[in-house]
């Protein structure tokens, strides 16, 4: 094994869990599947008892008062559709993306990351996602296509205030030369190319560039082991336990590199920049062009 994963519900969670694990928790108490997927894709196959959740559709990122797109919504909101999906305090969370490339994986980090920040811990990412779950062959793993729903719950949020980031707070950060870690591409991070809503190219000055597609084995849905992840950082020089502020464009790719230096890696001092870009550029904060055409 790669990682160690959780054996049983009954311990405390860890941020990845396997197909194995996920099928052995099926029909058990106290464990809720989350399908991330595509509505489609739910309906075609998806783990027993799973409930889906729609991404993009759901309430799970909103744009802000300023315009700004893909933020987190307010607690009482998130909460609400928290509870509306049968999830409760109690309850054990496991994410269930795609697994077919590291974006969609940030589907999972995003939501991981969203549930840290109200206060809930138990919460697991099924590593390499569906794609995983369906490679077992002798037994294969039970596939049902029957959609399912819970009965809704109270969630009653413990909003952790110092995760999430105000823009001021940030360019206070910066100015304090505090690191920051850009999870876009590199082609973005030299400023060849941008974001459609990002007013400027170029990047955050004096960032470290970790495109999360290198975080994953072949760009896909398995996160590489801890010593790869760990040289790929030591190679890019960020540093194991500083402050860190990872961004993107829009905070999905971000909470990628945040799960991976966070949560696997352990560095408690690292935040993501739920904003990212397109709230740094909105506010025509300094950028960095590495190359000029």
């Amino acid at each position: 094994m790669l990682f160690s994963f959780i054996t049983s519900s009954l311990y405390a969670a860890t941020p990845l869990v396997d197909a194995v694990w996920v099928k052995d928790q099926i029909g058990k108490e106290g464990v809720v599947m989350l399908d991330l997927r595509t509505p489609a894709s739910y309906k075609k196959g998806h783990v027993p008892g799973a409930v889906y959740t729609n991404y993009s559709k759901d309430g799970w990122r909103v744009k802000n008062s300023e315009g700004i797109a893909g933020m987190l919504p307010p607690v009482d909101q998130i909460s609400n559709l928290i509870g509306s999906l049968g999830i409760g305090n109690q309850d054990h969370v496991v994410l269930i993306p795609y697994g077919t490339s590291s974006s969609k994986m940030g589907t999972a980090t995003r939501i991981y990351w969203t549930f840290k920040v109200l206060g809930h811990d138990k919460v697991s990412i099924l590593n390499g996602g569906m794609a995983a779950y369906k490679k077992a062959k002798k037994p294969a793993f039970p596939i049902e296509t029957v959609p399912n729903s819970l009965q809704p719950k109270t969630f009653q949020a413990n909003f952790k205030k110092e995760w999430v980031l105000s823009r001021d707070q940030v360019r206070q950060a910066f100015d304090n030369g505090d690191v920051f870690l850009d999870s876009r591409t590199d082609d973005q991070f030299m400023g060849l190319n941008k974001h459609p809503k990002a007013k400027v190219l170029g990047t955050i000055p004096g960032s470290i560039n970790v495109p999360q597609d290198w975080l994953t084995l072949g760009g896909k849905g398995t996160f590489r082991d801890i010593p790869a992840l760990k040289q790929i950082m030591k190679r890019q020089g960020v540093p194991d336990q500083s402050n860190v502020i990872t961004f993107c464009n829009t905070g999905h790719w971000a909470s990628i590199d945040w799960f991976v230096l966070s949560e696997l890696l352990g560095n408690p001092n690292v935040r993501m920049y739920d904003g990212s870009l397109l709230d740094w550029t909105a506010a025509d904060f300094p950028m960095e062009l590495k190359i000029k055409i």
